[in-house]
């Protein structure tokens, strides 16, 4: 092993795992998902149940994916998805810094989720011992994993997506 399998399997690693805790949070954390539910309704995302167990599944899906290196192009696709939902309905008015509750945070993980469908999962991964790890990744995986994920969210929003009205 090269020290870039390393390195790409400790990224991956740091990366999913911080989603997926996310999710496991949204789950067992705090308000559990009847709160995530209720704070989903506030910004506009109805269902909020619905989507709050959609949004829960889907960060410790694509976050365990991603570390494991398992369809390593469509979990990046899947952080794209859910972190562009996450700028646009709860980070985008707020400005850069996350410690403003701004966009940093979600621009960081889908861009280095965007890199490593890019550069491929590493020798370190299941696609590599199922035989898929360079099937996706360069331009084809930016397109995936970045066109996709956008994609995804793009037609989420649209369907489910009603704003509160100023000063509700």
């Amino acid at each position: 092993m090269e020290v870039g399998d390393w390195a790409l399997l400790l990224l991956r690693v740091t990366v999913g795992l911080t989603l997926a805790a996310h999710g496991y949070n949204k789950f067992f954390g705090g308000g559990r998902i009847a709160g995530t539910a209720r704070w989903f309704e506030s910004i506009g995302m109805r269902p909020g149940r619905r989507h709050a167990i959609l949004a829960a599944s889907g960060e410790i899906a694509a976050g365990l994916a991603l570390a494991a290196g398992f369809l390593t192009v469509p979990a990046a696709a899947g952080f794209v998805g859910l972190m562009t939902v996450a700028f646009w309905v709860a980070h985008r008015d707020k400005g850069f810094f996350v410690m403003n509750d701004g966009w940093e945070y979600t621009a960081v993980l889908a861009t280095v989720a965007v890199v490593i469908a890019m550069v491929g999962p590493g020798e370190l991964s299941l696609d590599s011992v199922i035989g898929v790890a360079d099937v996706l990744d360069g331009w084809v995986g930016l397109v995936i994993s970045l066109g996709g994920g956008v994609l995804a969210s793009v037609l989420l929003l649209a369907a489910f997506y009603r704003p509160p009205a100023r000063g509700d």
